[in-house]
């Protein structure tokens, strides 16, 4: 209850659901009791809730309701706990007043609590001084905070001693050179002596430490203590290490055991300030100084060890740069490694790391990709094969994605021939769906390099034959999948030679999912064509969509279509410029009789003078009219789909209004641009309507077929030629409408 409720008063302080003033009145003095409770961890809990508080409440609420109580609290006479309590609000409060107000009220309580007569209260306000320097500058920090660590790093309490190096450590910046070399540097040489025969939790955070250490120092050490830190590091490096005796671990005595646990942690924090130290010796001298230490560190028998050092690795190889030939071998060593979680930590960045491998470390050209490192295809084709033989997928997933940089670091025949099959097992065999797509976009960027034409056509070939054509439903999705990469990687024209009528073709799968998936990559598909030289490719996408609102009977695909079809209504299609010129220049060449003619032929079959003003002709967004009929178009202000011409609304026909969507024989096929308007409203309706059933001529029975359209052409074909054998042929009924005027 009590560790809920100061959640909640922090929460109500979060999200500003009182004025502060009303929340000093009602909730602080709430939390203040509840400071010293008996547990310790519903204290701690009340002081998270406090400590944030004081973020907010304005000086004069913390002066008389935190500050000066403060002052009795901090008395020997309290508790330990209270004494705790009072360090952590101390560092709080540090930045919340002016120098003078520290100075006064706050510094000497600091000093009293440094001198405590607890260790935990003497430790505690030691970790609090990094917080305090901060918040009285340089000048109070020298007079004030360093006296007081100097003092503290003394004192017979090892986790006194640990708390003031930290701060010693994390305080550096603030120190001029003087300070340092006169008084932090003989600190931190005896810290590091005496660290072997102290507890080895010591040991842990001078090790972490160490990298920050001699950075903060750098500069100011004389060549022999350059080289008996040197030296002292790559002593913590191998800690341990000499123990080893190949025991089973049961016939280790336990304390034993827990020693080993905190000198793996020491190897594994030296393992993380390698870089540091890489550059605290000159990347130059890597190879005489630092070199067996990497290589004891790329072969430590700790997995936490050999993870760090792997996380480390990308690091590394930018310090070095042109001497990143001499970590070759490591690179395979851990590529190799046995653990997954040491190949996982390495390919994060694995890309930038052969990248560097292959140029030397130099930004410029690339000489031979990777001649100088032969393993390293076995070792990249033996890790993928252990992660994807192991449960851990997300592992495998990544791998996969980072082969894709293969293409800049090996020639394209070695990509063939050793990972272009293995991606097509991978996308036809796994059962894991996220690895599968990482395979099919690796195996699409390797395809997008590779420029010779046999393998591509292979390889384009099997993705055709072996996935989009497959016996498997699974093996098609995956086949939509690749043609969703193709288009991101390739160009347009590349998907619509290859892959476009494989694609579209899928309209007729079996499988209601298939389908389904294809439905939702048709507005990426349709993105790919350009107009004219697509023009007929567009005639198949729409008949394709067509079928599928005439013929899809899965009311959950049937839904996706409609959806897409309002998709690919609002559409705009890419234009060929050059193209449209060109024919344009073709037209304006014609003599001008052959122009009169053409005009007379169009205005003798369709006169515009017998449509009725309320048909809906007009097909927004229609890519299928052609740059010829553009001036005619500007004219009669009527824009109109190929498909409509002569046939719909042929004059003869009289009012003819909309068309059923089941009357798939009458060959009526609309611009995938004007479905949305003509396919929707009337291709899903069941029966035929007119305006005035007077108008609709004897010979147009609904037992009579309509004629049917050949798309781009103004002649009617043979009805019993217009079927198709996906298509069952419907009779179509005529309902009568009285006529408007």
């Amino acid at each position: 209850m009590q560790l809920t409720a100061a959640v909640s008063f922090l929460t109500v302080l979060q999200e500003e659901s009182v004025s502060i003033h009303a929340y000093a009145h009602s909730f602080l003095q709430v939390i203040l009791l509840h400071l010293e409770h008996r547990d310790t961890g519903v204290s701690n809990a009340w002081l998270e809730t406090l400590l944030s508080v004081i973020e907010v409440l304005p000086k004069e609420t913390l002066r008389h309701e935190i500050l000066n109580p403060l002052v009795s609290k901090a008395q020997l006479s309290q508790t330990v706990q209270s004494r705790l309590v009072s360090c952590k609000i101390l560092g709080k409060l540090t930045n919340k007043f002016d120098a003078h107000t520290i100075k006064r009220e706050i510094l000497p309580l600091v000093k009293s609590l440094c001198q405590d007569v607890d260790y935990e209260v003497r430790s505690c306000m030691c970790r609090q001084l990094e917080n305090i320097a901060q918040g009285i500058g340089t000048e109070l920090t020298k007079s004030v905070v360093l006296p007081e660590l100097i003092e503290l790093s003394r004192d017979e309490g090892s986790s006194v001693r640990l708390a003031a190096f930290e701060t010693l450590v994390n305080l550096l910046d603030v120190f001029d050179t003087d300070d340092r070399s006169q008084t932090v540097l003989p600190l931190v040489k005896s810290f590091c002596e005496k660290s072997f025969k102290a507890d080895e939790s010591i040991l842990i955070s001078l090790s972490f430490h160490f990298g920050k250490l001699c950075h903060g120092l750098y500069g100011i050490f004389t060549p022999d203590q350059h080289l008996r830190f040197l030296e002292f590091y790559k002593k913590l490096c191998t800690l341990g290490l000499q123990q080893e005796n190949g025991h089973n671990e049961n016939q280790i005595p336990p304390q034993v055991l827990e020693q080993e646990k905190k000198y793996i942690s020491v190897r594994k924090n030296c393992a993380y300030n390698f870089p540091a130290m890489i550059v605290f010796v000159d990347p130059k001298n890597f190879h005489m100084e630092l070199y067996s230490t990497f290589f004891c560190l790329c072969h430590d028998p700790e997995v936490p060890v050999r993870y760090t050092i792997a996380i480390c690795f990308y690091e590394v190889s930018k310090l070095l740069n042109s001497g990143v030939y001499l970590i070759h071998k490591e690179l395979i060593t851990l590529l190799q490694d046995e653990s997954l979680e040491v190949l996982d930590a390495l390919i994060d960045h694995l890309p930038e790391i052969l990248e560097l491998m292959s140029t030397g470390g130099e930004s410029s050209v690339q000489e031979n990709k990777l001649s100088s490192l032969p393993d390293l295809i076995p070792a990249l084709t033996a890790a993928e094969q252990r992660a994807a033989a192991s449960l851990k997928w997300r592992t495998h997933e990544k791998l996969l994605q980072k082969y894709a940089c293969l293409p800049h670091i090996i020639s394209s025949d070695q990509i063939y021939y050793r990972f272009l099959q293995r991606m097509f097992t991978i996308m036809m065999t796994n059962n894991v769906l996220p690895v599968q797509k990482a395979a099919s976009r690796t195996l699409c960027i390797f395809l997008r390099y590779n420029r010779k034409q046999e393998q591509r056509h292979e390889v384009i070939q099997k993705l055709i034959e072996q996935l989009g054509q497959g016996k498997s439903y699974w093996n098609r999705l995956r086949f939509l999948d690749t043609c969703e990469f193709i288009i991101e990687i390739f160009s347009k024209s590349f998907f619509c030679k290859y892959f476009f009528i494989p694609a579209i073709e899928l309209t007729h799968d079996p499988v209601a999912n298939v389908r389904m998936k294809l439905c939702y990559l048709l507005p990426k598909v349709k993105s790919t064509l350009k107009i004219p030289a697509d023009k007929h490719l567009l005639q198949q996408l729409e008949m394709c969509v067509r079928k599928l609102l005439c013929q899809e009977k899965d009311k959950d695909v049937l839904a996706i279509v409609k959806k897409t079809v309002l998709e690919l209504d609002r559409m705009e299609m890419s234009m060929d410029a050059e193209q449209l010129e060109k024919e344009k220049q073709q037209n304006d060449g014609r003599p001008m009789s052959d122009k009169i003619f053409e005009k007379k032929r169009r205005d003798t079959k369709t006169p515009t003078q017998s449509l009725p003003k309320n048909i809906p002709i007009s097909v927004p967004g229609s890519s299928s009219v052609t740059p010829s009929t553009s001036k005619e178009i500007k004219k009669s202000k009527l824009i109109r789909s190929q498909s409509f011409n002569n046939q719909a609304f042929h004059a003869k026909y009289g009012n003819l209004e909309k068309c059923a969507s089941k009357s798939s024989t009458a060959g009526y096929t609309p611009s995938v641009s004007g479905l949305a308007k003509t396919s929707v409203l009337s291709l899903i309706d069941d029966s035929f309507r007119t305006r005035n059933a007077s108008s609709v001529p004897t010979s147009f029975s609904p037992s009579t077929p309509l004629p049917s359209t050949s798309r781009g052409t103004a002649n009617s074909v043979d009805p019993k030629s217009s079927g198709n054998k996906d298509t069952q042929p419907r009779k179509a009924t005529l309902k009568s409408r009285k006529s408007n005027p």
